[in-house]
């Protein structure tokens, strides 16, 4: 049977990926002098907590070279054939770091792919991963199905505080504070290439739930895959987004809703909104 690995930016939780038989490689977060390792010493709720009460901007960084070798030499003991699902190289090392450790270690039977997504997104990839898997799919095939649901990949979501951009050097004071007092929610979603773009900027989180429900109307999702409604720490808005889903007849239920965690959320903030799921 094939091995499934993936990286702690897929935001899946611990007894979720034993249910699935996944095995997770922690992305370190740190705040200040103090280093953690997303879902092994630090869980969502207390990396929201800590983006509160910190001082400093948190910074994540990839797994070391030491633990992705760890990782893969543990597939590689076994026998297995693996396959890597990784966060968007265009927006960590992690695929890079898995490929070199990959050719380090001579694991021929070990192919790394690239999600060119991430949380969510990220997500779903492996879980069609372990579908195919437990179907008996060799490696290769499993690699060629996820090549072929990449570009469907649609993920768009919605800033509720400009702060964290700030707080992140990606925007100005200036324009974090006159964003905040005329409400701006700036509209995020992921490139085809695997990268974070913002294609609008609305005004109040009205305008931002419309925004959504367009793109979404505009590349309606796939019904053999699910659709994630995601939030990030408080689901208020996440739960008005489901409700608008739910009037256009999909069926949202409590198990689709997803929390965001450190690898996006450290520059979002609380209270953003979006969803993600494979088009047609």
């Amino acid at each position: 049977m094939v091995k499934i690995i993936t990286d702690s930016a897929a935001d899946f939780e611990a007894e979720e990926l034993q249910a699935l038989d996944v095995a997770c490689i922690p992305l370190s977060v740190t705040f200040g002098e103090r280093e953690y390792q997303e879902n092994v010493d630090l869980t969502k709720a207390q990396f929201y907590s800590l983006l509160d009460s910190e001082p400093t901007f948190p910074k994540t960084s990839q797994p070391s070279p030491m633990t992705l070798e760890r990782y893969l030499r543990a597939a590689q003991a076994s026998g297995q054939e693996a396959v890597v699902i990784t966060l968007s190289s265009a927006l960590s090392g992690t695929y890079q770091g898995a490929v070199l450790a990959k050719e380090r270690l001579g694991y021929d039977r070990c192919l790394i792919f690239d999600s060119l997504m991430a949380t969510a997104g990220q997500r779903i990839l492996v879980e069609q991963a372990v579908k195919l898997r437990d179907q008996g799919a060799a490696a290769r095939e499993i690699v060629a199905e996820l090549h072929a649901l990449r570009p469907r990949m649609t993920l768009y979501g919605c800033i509720y505080t400009l702060e964290f951009l700030r707080r992140g050097g990606r925007i100005s004071g200036t324009a974090a504070a006159l964003g905040a007092m005329a409400n701006i929610k700036p509209i995020i979603t992921v490139t085809k290439d695997g990268r974070i773009e913002i294609p609008a900027k609305v005004l109040g989180r009205q305008h931002g739930m419309r925004y959504l429900l367009k793109e979404f109307a505009a590349a309606p999702p796939d019904p053999a895959y699910p659709i994630y409604v995601m939030y990030a720490n408080v689901r208020e808005n996440t739960e008005l987004l489901a409700g608008e889903l739910r009037a256009l007849g999909y069926d949202i239920q409590e198990k689709d809703f997803k929390n965001v965690g450190a690898a996006i959320g450290s520059h979002i903030g609380h209270n953003g909104f979006g969803y993600v799921y494979i088009a047609k």
